[in-house]
């Protein structure tokens, strides 16, 4: 694996992320809502940075599954979502590919009721987006390659690695049965 972003590198990231945000949302009521699994790990240390009040959630939505690096039809699972009807949500996802996830989970918040809707990336991948949104926030702009770690995966596995690095060739071969 290549190393992307360096441990250091991602906390310095989120620690800016979470000034502008601070700045943007003081005195408001928040509701922060992480997109499961991925934003995991960048949801616990965003939130951790923010020091005012806020309401914490979580919404599944996955396009990718087992082995595949390839975009397939995206699920939804709201079921775990509190209410956030009237209140600011600040949407947290781990890496804006497509954009195909964050564009419809925004409308789906906006469903809801939200009194606003925001949206913040870990990752912005270079040259992938096909729809018209863009997140607000966003930490880093990286090269269009398959990423794993701070809680983005490859079959579930990675997620634990503190640093950001992209699986080359071989690596993904070690997985092929």
């Amino acid at each position: 694996m290549k190393t992307i972003l360096t441990e250091e590198a991602i906390h310095a990231g989120v620690r800016r992320l979470a000034t502008q945000i601070i700045d943007d949302f003081r005195g408001e009521r928040l509701a922060v809502m992480g997109v499961m699994t991925g934003s995991v790990v960048f949801l616990a240390d965003l939130i951790r940075q923010l020091d005012f009040p806020l309401r914490v959630g979580v919404v599944w939505a996955s396009s990718y599954r087992g082995s595949t690096t390839v975009r397939g039809e995206l699920s939804v699972n709201t079921a775990m979502m509190p209410n956030v009807s009237g209140e600011h949500v600040l949407l947290i996802d781990d890496i804006f590919d497509t954009g195909h996830t964050l564009a419809h989970l925004l409308q789906e918040i906006q469903k809801c009721g939200a009194a606003s809707v925001r949206s913040a990336v870990l990752l912005r991948k270079q040259g992938r987006r096909e729809v018209t949104i863009v997140p607000d926030y966003v930490a880093f702009e990286i090269p269009d390659e398959f990423v794993v770690g701070y809680g983005l995966d490859y079959q579930d596995y990675y997620r634990h690695l503190p640093y950001l690095a992209a699986l080359e060739p071989d690596d993904l071969a070690k997985w092929q049965p």
